[in-house]
């Protein structure tokens, strides 16, 4: 186990690196120029200079790199040229939106495949319809399942509000986080009850189980002792790549809500080239993937050490 988490730790470590070299990269050859972003369209040439040499611009590239990195792995990502605060200030207001909405997404996401996999798996009553609602509305795009949400549940029936947090309240909280994290969480309880039905249906078929049940096991001893361990490590790894998604797939839901989070604040740094925080917010959710993933494969590991 102890050598399996040194080659984890080693690899995410060289995955972060490259992943600070693609972010890099792709900032050097986006369109435009930063220096010119920063000082607005009418700056003259002299002041555009002066401002990439401030900026290091004008340094060799693995120069450049290094820099980069060094400020990255100090949290140090520059200055918005949208907001012109230190972009780790506004990522500071933005992340704990952002994981807010993921964590509410991510905890409703697994108990709907709980009930997905244990409903098809036990052959519950009416399970079929559920599985039918369910893979219907895990085909529609975000974007549309936010849409008919917000027409559905605010403009319609006024049960639950269509944009924004809340006003600080709980209550408002809550009722805000309702349904975007509804929305993102709908395709990855799809994902991972699918993975959970089949390891379910698998190990309720195995020997071992049959013996339990011969010896006068209740199906809830069978289930805790027997079942759950054995079928949820495939779960596990799956839960932990719909995760890293959950994060990815906020750009959008968080547009359409207008959550203040950090797929909020790329779209809108986006439209304006404010590329310090382009880069910071795609090297952060790249990160923070690269991590859920890992964090998935320890925890999988951990259920089933054979797989070490």
């Amino acid at each position: 186990m102890l050598r399996f988490l040194l080659r984890r730790t080693g690899s995410l470590a060289v995955v972060l690196l490259v992943l600070s070299a693609v972010v890099f990269l792709l900032q050097q050859i986006s369109p435009g120029d930063p220096a010119r972003a920063s000082l607005g369209a009418n700056a003259s040439r002299k002041a555009v200079a002066a401002e990439r040499h401030r900026l290091g611009l004008d340094d060799p590239l693995p120069v450049q790199f290094l820099r980069f990195l060094g400020h990255a792995v100090r949290g140090d990502f520059g200055t918005s040229y949208r907001t012109h605060r230190p972009v780790a200030t506004d990522l500071a207001t933005a992340f704990p939106a952002t994981l807010e909405l993921v964590v509410a997404a991510f905890v409703l996401a697994l108990l709907l495949a709980a009930v997905f996999a244990a409903s098809s798996a036990l052959s519950w009553p009416l399970a079929g319809i559920g599985r039918g609602v369910l893979l219907v509305v895990a085909t529609a795009p975000p974007f549309l399942l936010a849409l008919v949400g917000i027409v559905v549940f605010y403009a319609h029936l006024d049960w639950l509000p269509g944009s924004g947090r809340g006003d600080g309240g709980l209550g408002s909280e809550l009722s805000h986080l309702v349904l975007p994290a509804t929305v993102l969480a709908i395709a990855p309880a799809l994902a991972v009850g699918r993975i959970l039905r089949s390891g379910l249906e698998a190990t309720l078929a195995a020997d071992h189980v049959r013996t339990a049940r011969s010896k006068g096991l209740g199906q809830a001893s069978v289930l805790a002792r027997h079942v759950v361990r054995n079928s949820i490590g495939p779960s596990l790894a799956m839960a932990g790549l719909q995760l890293g998604f959950l994060f990815a797939g906020t750009v959008v839901v968080e547009q359409v809500f207008s959550w203040p989070g950090m797929g909020n604040y790329l779209a809108s740094s986006i439209p304006t080239s404010d590329y310090p925080a382009i880069a910071a917010v795609t090297l952060v959710l790249g990160a923070v993937y690269v991590v859920v993933n890992t964090l998935a494969d320890v925890l999988q590991t951990a259920a089933d050490p054979r797989l070490a």
